[in-house]
């Protein structure tokens, strides 16, 4: 999953195509649950989803911006909007859900 910064994010997630962007932080133990599973996730619906990751440590400015204050916390886009989110180290069937649900909106 590609890192973004606040120079990078606004272009990443201008697509008519979902984008689905973790916010994290190294320190996050549940942060670190989540991740392999955004990975294989990744992986499974390349050409259709688009996934990376933002370092809430790194840009705290998007962080506040999107009202960030629990993590892992996941945010889903398309064009610009947030179509779908979730917080917490879920389980990769109810991952697999949410992202098929922000697949339909």
């Amino acid at each position: 999953m590609m890192e973004l910064n606040a120079r990078t994010f606004e272009d990443a997630i201008n697509s008519d195509e979902l984008v689905v962007v973790d916010f994290y932080a190294e320190w996050c133990g549940p942060c670190h649950y989540l991740s392999p599973v955004l990975e294989k996730l990744e992986k499974e619906f390349k050409g259709k989803v688009k996934f990376y990751k933002v370092n809430v440590d790194l840009n705290p400015e998007l962080a506040n911006y999107f009202g960030i204050s629990s993590i892992p916390a996941v945010l889903m886009f398309k064009n610009k909007k947030v179509v779908n989110a979730f917080i917490g180290a879920l389980p990769e069937s109810t991952v697999r859900a949410e992202i098929e649900r922000a697949l339909r909106a």
